[in-house]
């Protein structure tokens, strides 16, 4: 059936994009059951799991805030602690995300999951991007929050994946070089979107409809 990976920084709509493509696909939509099933091999509460989830910006934040840097090849930062923690949940998210590819499949938003299925047959990559100031006028017009706070979401959150990719694949999360498909959502209008990657997706015989 095959996995569809969706990468979308903050104000791409990834949360309304990826579970639609799951739908038009007839593929299981994995996002909240992942931290879920991560903390129950962990035997912690799953709103641990959740904070110290790829996607949510709380865990990420904390990640890039509470930790040394040195030099990275790649450009920026690097955190330099050992990360016992989040390298146990990294572990934990990466089976999971082999057991989707190995077994229902299905559309996988964020957790890094084009740098952990990069080399699996029948997994079709995309990355939905924008500018930083139109990603922000999206988030502000769907949230209706001021501006300001908007913006510090945006920082942190863009802040958090960068690093959260570098730290663990030594990666950026932006090169198009990881990705099949790439679409600046904040233009192109998110039912088209949703159409693109469905046609690309079963156009390498991924999905059931």
């Amino acid at each position: 059936m095959g996995v569809v990976t969706v990468s979308a920084p903050f104000g791409c709509g990834g949360a309304e994009i990826a579970p639609a493509v799951a739908e038009a696909l007839g593929l299981p939509f994995h996002d909240r059951v992942i931290p879920a099933q991560v903390a129950g091999r962990l035997g912690v509460p799953v709103a641990e799991a959740e904070a110290n989830d790829e996607t949510i910006t709380r865990g990420l934040w904390r990640l890039v805030s509470s930790l040394g840097t040195m030099p990275d090849p790649v450009g920026g930062v690097l955190p330099t602690s050992s990360l016992p923690d989040e390298r146990a949940y990294r572990q934990q998210t990466e089976r999971v995300l082999g057991e989707i590819a190995a077994g229902p499949g299905g559309v996988v938003l964020g957790r890094a999951a084009a740098m952990v299925l990069r080399d699996r047959p029948g997994v079709l990559h995309v990355r939905l991007d924008g500018p930083p100031e139109r990603r922000l006028a999206a988030a502000v017009a769907h949230s209706g929050r001021p501006e300001a706070e908007v913006r510090r979401d945006r920082d942190a959150a863009d802040a958090g994946r960068v690093a959260y990719v570098r730290h663990f694949y030594r990666a950026d999360p932006a090169d198009a070089r990881h990705y099949h498909l790439v679409v600046d959502s904040t233009v192109v209008p998110h039912d088209t979107v949703v159409g693109l990657v469905v046609t690309a997706a079963r156009a390498l015989g991924i999905g059931t409809t």
